[in-house]
């Protein structure tokens, strides 16, 4: 086809490549990603021109004064929420759908909905692309032996990429595509009218949106896509993940820009805080601790977060989210660390509930019943929409900074965190295991962040007083390293991947210059297009 080059099939999924990407669908993409690629530069051009001119002015970040007329009219209303959505209850998280097995369990699962990922919990190879979205197709049209119609099955909240990442393996125009319109334009082309007529989607996760006029890009992707495809306007509907400190002053115009596709809002603890460093990690009144000590959502600046977002989403008609239970539980039900996990998930998921979330994620399927449960002892009803906390919100409540220092124990953990994900990404995973719990992107992300900006700080340890220092650190990635190849038991060659992530980590980490995401870094400056490392 004219002005689109795309590359070979990945290995041993030539069948799967070749239903997906049919002449029709690859037309369909095409004119997607032309109709909307300049604005996705503009979107991305002005978060660098809003990241300068906080720097440049020493500002910070504040309710826009522009859009006041839309934040005082108590009139409008997103549009009703479908009936497959009243109860958002549990999800079950960071689902890759290209893990077949995992993503078929979820499908057996009681829980309400699952988080079909294409972000945080996925490493974007084109293998993983394709079979991702395949498997996708094969349990929407129903040629899964044992899994039950669509129309019975928890929904399928799918989430692509955000709009820092891109697809390397589709040009159009001489350009490779944004990741997010190629994982949207091939889940709609296939299976957009097939969701709508079992009354079960098309529903997606919004990720990494920083302000209004990027909710208001997905409202035109959305109503040209209704359009081309000849679905009802409003049939899209998309939960928006509040990932960046930018955004939680928004969140009202940010519904407003969605009323007709908009399913709420969704609040996470770890690229949330990661955000401020991304934002003002150069800052010294920025300076965030040890998260394994100090952060958690009873801190002030996450609490005022999450009540915010609860107030406007309930203020509007739309439901909101809690984050990820990452926490796993033990194969021995009746051992102490069995009841230990189960506790810490009730204390955190409690705190949520009565805060006025319609529902959260977890990530072991184990942890679906009881937290439905927990639900049921604490609300009535599908969800908690009539649930409005009566709170005044201010700047300060959202900036404030946790009180704390930084400790070797919490420096050590960011280290295994970061070096390990990047471990995963170069054999072509999106999330890990590590000492009882799941690691995905989100905690990478917040892992590295706080090193790069303890090093830019030079903080002082609380155990001795030493400073933090980039000596310090890769001194440190060199123990964390032979501490990892013998706690995980790894082969000669896993050490040697292992130390290749370890070089990548600390690569990152002394940067000048803050790298945005992660994710971006690995996906440009470490390219891995085909096969895994």
């Amino acid at each position: 086809m004219e002005n689109v080059d795309l590359s070979d099939p990945p290995a041993g999924l030539e069948s799967e490549f070749h239903t997906l990407l049919t002449p029709e669908a690859v037309h369909f993409l095409t004119e997607l990603i032309t109709a909307f690629n300049d604005e996705v530069d503009k979107i991305l051009w002005h978060r660098t021109a809003r990241k300068v001119q906080l720097d440049l002015n020493n500002n910070y970040p504040d309710f826009l004064l522009e859009n006041t007329h839309i934040r005082d009219d108590p009139h409008w209303k997103v549009a009703d929420v479908p009936r497959r959505l009243h109860n958002r209850h549990v999800d079950i998280g960071d689902t890759a759908p290209c893990q077949t097995e995992r993503f078929h369990q979820a499908l057996l699962s009681s829980a309400q909905g699952i988080q079909v990922d294409f972000d945080d919990g996925n490493c974007p190879t084109f293998f993983n692309q394709i079979k991702g979205i395949f498997n996708i197709y094969q349990v929407v049209y129903n040629n899964v032996p044992g899994i039950p119609p669509i129309s019975k099955a928890p929904v399928l909240m799918l989430r692509p990429r955000a709009w820092n990442m891109v697809e390397h393996n589709m040009l159009v125009k001489g350009r490779e595509v944004p990741g997010p319109l190629f994982d949207f334009g091939l889940l709609m082309y296939h299976t957009g009218k097939k969701l709508h007529q079992s009354e079960s989607g098309p529903f997606f996760y919004l990720s990494k949106v920083e302000s209004y006029l990027e909710a208001r890009l997905w409202n035109q992707i959305f109503v040209w896509t209704e359009e081309k495809l000849n679905l009802p306007l409003g049939s899209i509907k998309a939960t928006v993940l509040i990932e960046s400190v930018l955004a939680s002053f928004e969140m009202e115009e940010i519904l407003y820009e969605l009323r007709d596709h908009s399913a709420g809002l969704n609040c996470g603890i770890w690229d949330y805080s990661a955000s401020f460093v991304n934002k003002f990690g150069h800052r010294s009144d920025f300076l965030l601790p040890d998260r394994s000590k100090y952060v958690n959502m009873e801190k002030r600046f996450l609490k005022s977060y999450m009540d915010l977002l609860v107030q406007t989403c309930h203020r509007r008609g739309a439901l909101a989210t809690g984050g990820m239970a990452a926490l796993l539980l033990p194969q021995d039900k009746q051992s102490d660390e069995y009841e230990n996990v189960t506790a810490a998930v009730t204390r955190l998921k409690v705190f949520e509930i009565n805060a006025g979330v319609d529902g959260f994620m977890v990530y072991d399927i184990g942890l679906v019943a009881p937290m439905q449960k927990l639900f049921q002892e604490h609300t009535n009803g599908p969800n908690q929409l009539h649930v409005i906390p009566s709170v005044k919100i201010t700047q300060q409540d959202l900036l404030v900074m946790p009180a704390g220092g930084v400790t070797l124990f919490g420096l050590k953990y960011n280290v295994a965190v970061g070096i390990l994900f990047i471990d995963a990404w170069l054999r072509g995973d999106g999330h890990f295991f590590f000492r009882g719990k799941v690691e995905d992107s989100a905690t990478a992300e917040i892992s590295r962040s706080q090193v790069w900006q303890w090093i830019r700080h030079q903080v002082k340890l609380e155990d001795d007083g030493s400073r933090v220092t980039r000596n310090m650190v890769q001194c440190l990635v060199q123990d964390v390293e032979l501490e990892l190849g013998d706690e995980l038991h790894l082969s000669d060659l896993q050490r040697k991947r292992l130390h290749t992530a370890a070089e990548v980590f600390v690569e990152v980490v002394q940067k000048r210059d803050f790298p945005e995401f992660i994710t971006t870094y690995l996906n440009s400056e470490h390219v891995f297009v085909s096969g895994h490392f």
